[in-house]
């Protein structure tokens, strides 16, 4: 494997990992700068009232996303390992 190879890999690698993150990653965006924009028109600073629906919005939107998260890296593992075996 030579340089522009390994540097294929790594960009294949972000970009599945992008891909498989960012979805989750927008969700919690949201829902943070909604609860963000709620507590500065209520004037309510309570700092748990951040982390709870953050947490729930992320672990739903995992449940949801969960069978297109592991068909991305199944695609990008196969894709590995048919490149290791090239090299052989």
């Amino acid at each position: 494997m030579n340089e522009v190879e390994a540097i294929e890999v790594g960009r294949d690698a972000i970009f599945v990992m992008l891909q498989t993150a960012g979805p989750v990653m927008a969700m919690a965006l949201v829902v943070g700068l909604a609860i963000s924009l709620f507590q500065a028109l209520t004037s309510i600073q309570e700092m748990t009232l951040t982390f709870v629906p953050k947490i729930l919005v992320i672990f739903a939107s995992v449940m949801v996303l969960l069978p297109y998260m592991l068909s991305k890296l199944t695609e990008f593992t196969v894709l590995i390992f048919d490149r290791v075996i090239a090299l052989g």
